[in-house]
């Protein structure tokens, strides 16, 4: 036991002595926990609408009061006055303006007949998040148009009341779970797949064979380091994510407690996954040129940005065998949800099975390069 602690120190000592390595390990996640929890996620604001009125009859007015008011108060778009629905329509394709509503003549006749009225909308749909936010806004305002002013005594009509079990969660929470995950994978790949790469092309690996450290010593140590690497990077990024995100989480013991065995789990998932891609590689170039396809595929089918419901059926296919897609899970779960150790039971057992069947097949590979 302590020979393999003598190799775990060494490994720690040199991860330490590297301020750099530290800092791109553990700040390169939180910045793009920064960046884009503020950047993607967000609510559409201050959008420019053109009305274009051929009417301007009493229920054309009603619609520019609405959008005065949706103006005044959501403020998810302001109404630019258009005379011309041709050059309504360029100013979209041109970006000038975000979309376009057309009042039709004889709009107002047709609302008081009851003779089926339409209002058109333009949008550019090239981008869809904005084109479908400014659509459903719209939506919202002709079921609002469609409502009667004076409400029959027996309604007619069926209601739907959502119950939301959460507050508005915002993109940034959202997000912090697979900015967790991401800390612990980059210090894994940097702090120990490079690493142990570098080491095996030094020959520093079987200069320990020259100590009365056996090779099973040796896996032992090498990935002990590299799970507490890991479990470093996760405490830090759980603590200072929560922050920024205004979760207190941190602060319930019983929460503390399930997030630090998730972190243990994810580390010692992690590392035994790197542990198992890294151990007949003999390049240390490789491990860098295989950092952003890892990334890719590792990272992004997780459900960590989007989720895993909206993936095509091979793509849910890596999920499920992806162990990100635990750690994203586990996260949210205790970090958004306070789902409790039900919640995340699955999560670590998959991520302990993943971590040490890895390692049984890594270790006698391992042993044969030496």
């Amino acid at each position: 036991m302590t020979r393999m602690m003598a190799i775990v120190e060494r490994e720690l000592r040199k991860f330490f002595r590297s301020p750099t390595l530290m800092l791109v390990s553990m700040v390169m996640p939180l910045v793009q926990l920064v960046i884009l929890g503020n950047a993607f996620g967000g609510k559409i604001h201050n959008a420019r609408v053109g009305v274009v009125d051929y009417d301007h009859g009493e229920q054309a007015v009603r619609v520019r009061e609405m959008f005065d008011s949706v103006a005044a108060n959501i403020k998810t778009f302001t109404a630019v006055q258009c005379n011309d629905e041709r050059q309504a329509r360029e100013d979209v394709r041109t970006g000038k303006l975000d979309a376009a509503l057309l009042i039709p003549a004889q709009y107002s006749r047709r609302v008081l007949a009851g003779d089926s009225p339409k209002l058109g909308l333009v949008v550019d749909n090239s981008d869809q998040f904005m084109s479908s936010s400014l659509e459903a806004e719209m939506q919202s305002l002709a079921d609002a148009l469609n409502n009667p002013t004076v409400q029959p005594k027996v309604v007619q009509q069926i209601a739907l009341q959502i119950v939301e079990l959460y507050p508005y969660v915002e993109y940034m929470k959202y997000l912090l779970a697979g900015s967790i995950a991401l800390a612990m994978y980059v210090s894994v790949m940097i702090g120990g797949g490079m690493l142990y790469i570098d080491d095996k092309a030094r020959g520093v690996h079987e200069g320990f064979l020259v100590t009365p450290i056996t090779k099973l010593e040796l896996v032992m140590g090498l990935n002990l380091a590299g799970a507490l690497k890991a479990v470093l990077s996760g405490v830090s990024l759980t603590v200072i994510g929560s922050l920024l995100a205004g979760l207190g989480v941190i602060f319930h013991p019983v929460q503390v407690f399930q997030l630090a065995l998730l972190i243990v789990a994810v580390s010692i998932a992690f590392n035994g996954m790197m542990f198992l891609l890294m151990v007949r590689v003999e390049d240390p170039l490789v491990p860098r040129a295989m950092f952003g396809v890892l990334n890719t595929l590792l990272f992004f089918p997780s459900g960590s940005i989007y989720p895993v419901a909206a993936f095509p059926r091979w793509l849910r296919a890596i999920a499920v065998v992806d162990p990100f897609t635990y750690a994203v899970h586990g996260f949210k779960a205790i970090l958004l949800k306070d789902g409790g150790f039900a919640a995340i039971r699955t999560d670590i057992l998959f991520l302990f099975a993943f971590g040490i069947g890895t390692l049984l097949i890594a270790t006698p590979l391992f042993k044969r390069t030496l």
